[in-house]
């Protein structure tokens, strides 16, 4: 199965992004049939997201992307940043990249994790200068 991480049923974030999919879903005529028949996710999973009881990783939200013929951003495009990431064309090594950051960080205490993002700064930084 795919690996999900498990909010409160009430989380602004796992009812946003289940209604996020189910909006694009429907604006595409698609049913969770033709979504579970494009990406081998189990419809009764598919409905899970949808109704915000679980929240799918990276991965799964790139295989949902790809069935309705979008890019991975559209899905967080309502701020203005997340317009300017759906632009973005990221592969299946760097989704399995933030995948991965994505699993370790949410471990970290605040404190680490703003470290951490220094330290991605200061790499990205070396290697554009």
């Amino acid at each position: 199965m795919t690996s999900t991480a498990t909010l409160p049923i009430d989380s602004p974030i796992s009812s946003n992004i289940g209604t996020t999919i189910r909006g694009y879903r429907l604006q595409k005529g698609m049913s969770q049939g033709d979504i579970e028949k494009r990406t081998g996710l189990l419809r009764c999973y598919l409905s899970r997201v949808e109704n915000g009881h679980t929240i799918p990783s990276l991965e799964t939200l790139q295989k949902i992307a790809r069935a309705l013929d979008l890019q991975l951003a559209q899905f967080f495009a309502e701020e203005t940043v997340g317009k300017e990431m759906s632009s973005l064309h990221l592969s299946e090594e760097e989704i399995r990249f933030l995948t991965q950051v994505q699993r370790y960080s949410s471990h970290l205490s605040d404190s680490d994790r703003k470290l951490l993002l220094a330290m991605v700064r200061k790499f990205a930084q070396t290697s554009l200068g």
